[in-house]
């Protein structure tokens, strides 16, 4: 079928509705995934997930001392 004439200039800077269309449902395909796999539970699923502790943060990025005794381990 034939588009329909738009009169508004295009917008290069615009975001492509079918790129985010395609992000919205790779979102919803992970939360539903999510979502059955721990059925049945007593928590909902989160789309967010929690910003890394301080201890993650430095097992991410282990200082010259901790590689160093990494070594004799």
């Amino acid at each position: 079928m034939a588009e329909k004439f738009n009169p508004a200039a295009h917008d290069k800077h615009a975001e492509d509705p079918r790129e985010a269309q395609k992000a919205d449902r790779e979102t919803h395909e992970k939360l539903e995934a999510g979502l059955v796999d721990t059925f049945p539970a007593s928590d909902p699923v989160s789309a967010a997930q929690p910003a890394p502790s301080k201890v993650d943060r430095e097992q991410e990025n282990p200082s010259l001392w901790n590689k160093v005794l990494a070594v004799f381990r």
